[in-house]
């Protein structure tokens, strides 16, 4: 498992980022530690290491909490691809400049306008 020390320390700081959001927005809800922890089923500590952004909590945890703040649909999102700009430009630069029929298709082609 990837503790914080062998993170880069700009996922380090997404991660602490993003706990303390799943924080902000389960105070914001008015929802207790000991509640929350149970509506996402798991125990009040591995809520405080999601709420720190500790990377050795499973994603499976992460995504209970989503689920219980209701934030799931930014989950699927995540890495559509639609949002992918760089996947998208590598995918976009790999198409053909031109398209060439085969021989075998421009001669069905041929033989249609026949």
């Amino acid at each position: 498992m990837a503790n914080k020390a062998t993170l880069p320390i700009p996922l380090q700081r997404a991660m602490f980022k993003f706990g303390q959001d799943i924080r902000d927005a389960r105070r914001r809800r008015r929802i207790p530690m000991a509640i929350m922890a149970e509506r996402a089923g798991m125990v009040r500590l591995t809520l405080a290491k999601i709420e720190k952004g500790d990377p050795t909590v499973s994603f499976g945890g992460y995504a209970s909490v989503l689920f219980v703040l209701g934030l799931t649909d930014r989950l699927k999102d995540l890495v559509d691809a639609n949002h992918d700009l760089v996947g998208r430009h590598l995918e976009e630069e790999a198409l053909p400049k031109r398209i060439y029929l085969s021989r075998s298709s421009k001669k069905k082609e041929e033989d249609h306008e026949q």
